[in-house]
């Protein structure tokens, strides 16, 4: 008997996704969505089983994603959101509350929720990890959620 390793995959496609998009700094988070939805479908995702809402801003993602999840209606959520540093801390509240709110998501919820938003320094920063040099985050989301709803499949059975 050797070790036995657990790990997700891309082979479920039978699942319902939410993508809960922030709507504040849309020129970014625009394309963050498209990523993630693309990433999706190329994955073997019905395109009825993708369900895209939007916030007001990064704030309001732990809300919304947790709404979503308390309808029972969705095996995983994506939170995409953009926050761009400013000249005042606000940037910092904005930060510290998404992640904690998608962090405390993922442990009470048992269903993941995948962090794609997005904390730069520049509008330049931001536009390169939507979609230019640095990749798109939300395609990178939407795979990572859909390995953890595998891997969590898998620990499950």
């Amino acid at each position: 008997m050797g070790v036995k390793t657990i790990e997700g995959s891309f082979e479920e496609h039978d699942v319902n996704v939410a993508l809960v998009v922030s709507r504040w700094n849309e020129f970014i988070t625009g394309r963050l969505k498209d990523g993630a939805v693309k990433s999706l479908i190329r994955h073997g995702i019905p395109e009825e089983n993708i369900t895209v809402v939007n916030c007001p801003g990064a704030y309001e993602i732990p809300l919304t994603a947790q709404t979503l999840l308390d309808t029972g209606k969705f095996d995983g959520i994506v939170c995409l959101g953009a926050v761009i540093r400013g000249a005042t801390p606000h940037f910092d509240y904005v930060c510290n509350a998404v992640n904690n709110g998608i962090s405390q998501l993922n442990l009470s919820s048992g269903k993941p929720v995948t962090f794609g938003v997005l904390t730069t320094d520049t509008i330049d920063q931001a536009i390169e990890r939507s979609g230019t040099k640095a990749g798109n985050k939300g395609e990178e989301a939407s795979s990572a959620l859909l390995e953890m709803i595998s891997l969590i499949n898998k620990i499950n059975q």
